[in-house]
């Protein structure tokens, strides 16, 4: 009888990457893991693409698709999933002063689970107090939201630093997202 695959979470809240989202969850089941979608509740999630445009300054932003949260955050126990992925957009601006979040982010960096993080996700990990001396990859206007609460900002795709690997936009995930699955990989138990 085969063993069920194992889950790991990937956290997001409406306006999520769309690319930053649905990328890993389709290279986590290539991977044969089972993604799990959390948010804050358990409904169906307005993601969102971003661009910055030929003569713009600022990023532009397109309604992009819907994905359904299979969990709340306050009714995860951290310790049935192999790791976790924040994704970029807007929402862990918003999403990251959920206790609940917070609890489940804390328990990933101090169990030493692999965790992912693009572009602004790099916000829940850095509000949670989970950064500090951590080298890590995100968009550049973010590198304050990193360095105010003790990580190390690093200009790379792909930023592997123990069990965290981070890249710095949608851009980055052909280099981040292998990695950080070999990782979930290796740790898988037999």
């Amino acid at each position: 009888m085969s063993q069920a695959p194992q889950q790991v979470l990937i956290i997001i809240g409406d306006a999520s990457e769309t690319l930053d989202t649905m990328y890993p969850f389709y290279r986590l089941q290539e991977a044969g893991f089972q993604p799990v979608v959390a948010a804050p509740e358990k409904r169906l999630y307005q993601m969102v693409m971003h661009e910055v445009k030929p003569g713009w300054t600022i990023t532009k932003e397109w309604e992009g698709y819907t994905l359904q949260a299979d969990v709340a955050f306050a009714d995860v126990d951290p310790a049935e999933y192999a790791g976790i992925m924040f994704s970029g957009g807007r929402a862990p601006e918003y999403i990251r002063y959920d206790e609940d979040l917070v609890r489940i982010t804390k328990y990933f960096f101090a169990a030493g689970k692999p965790i992912a993080s693009v572009c602004h996700g790099v916000e829940i990990p850095a509000y949670a107090d989970c950064v500090k001396g951590r080298r890590m990859a995100t968009v550049p206007k973010c590198k304050f939201d990193l360095e105010v609460c003790g990580g190390i900002f690093v200009d790379e795709p792909c930023v592997i630093d123990g069990n965290l690997v981070s890249g710095r936009t949608f851009h980055d995930n052909g280099h981040y997202i292998g990695p950080w699955i070999e990782l979930l990989q290796q740790s898988q138990t037999p």
